[in-house]
């Protein structure tokens, strides 16, 4: 018997589709030259599939709907009924990477937040590719894998607001409990608010709080 050096070679390519609801600014179509700020929407695992009316259940598309008005372009994406955002994070980033190509955004003025499944798609998102966002505003997510705890240092210097119920008995709030005090460790001045009678919905009255948004649009990168 004998051994034999062989190589083998295939060029995979991988197609993925994204549908998104997206929201701009008042006076974004008269002002062709000016860059906005992006906020970026997780929404939760009950909002998968691919009926985007789906999206305005919960958080920003919901407000929206509703008639409300935001100063910054907001883009909530919908992830496929068989996926998790942890798992899309890659898929994420070239989305966000053609929306600065197609659309007139400020890269130094991009955020990211999301609620539930969302939340943890914040907090992977952005260890993956910090340099992307200005800040976070992950609600009532957690750390998806013991590893994840190792990648924390990336986003230390990014600003962070992040919230939990402390009756949440869907995704405990001692996910993100662990997150603050490890990040706090490595010298981040991340936000922590806490709903003392809350459950899992703690992102209704979050995104009903204009401080919220008045915080996101006060950082730069």
């Amino acid at each position: 018997m004998k051994l034999h050096e062989k190589s083998f070679k295939k060029v995979i390519t991988k197609t993925f589709n994204l549908n998104y609801l997206v929201a701009f600014p008042e006076g974004y179509e008269e002002s062709s030259n000016k860059k906005w700020p992006l906020v970026l929407f997780l929404h939760g695992a009950g909002e998968r599939g691919e009926d985007l009316e789906l999206l305005k259940a919960h958080g920003i598309p919901k407000l929206i709907s509703q008639g409300k008005s935001f100063p910054f372009i907001s883009v909530s994406p919908q992830c496929p009924e068989d996926s998790w955002w942890t798992v899309l994070t890659d898929e994420l980033n070239d989305f966000i990477d053609d929306l600065i190509c197609t659309l007139n955004i400020d890269v130094d003025r991009v955020y990211l937040t999301g609620i539930s499944m969302g939340g943890f798609g914040t907090w992977k998102l952005a260890t993956e590719h910090p340099e992307k966002f200005a800040a976070l505003a992950p609600i009532c997510g957690g750390p998806w894998s013991i590893n994840f705890f190792q990648n924390l240092d990336k986003i230390k210097d990014i600003p962070i607001w992040t919230f939990h119920g402390a009756k949440d008995d869907v995704v405990p709030i001692s996910g993100t409990e662990q997150i603050v005090s490890t990040l706090k460790e490595l010298g981040s001045n991340v936000k922590f608010t806490v709903y003392p009678e809350a459950n899992h919905d703690s992102w209704t009255v979050t995104y009903e709080n204009p401080e919220l948004f008045k915080w996101l649009l006060n950082q730069h990168k």
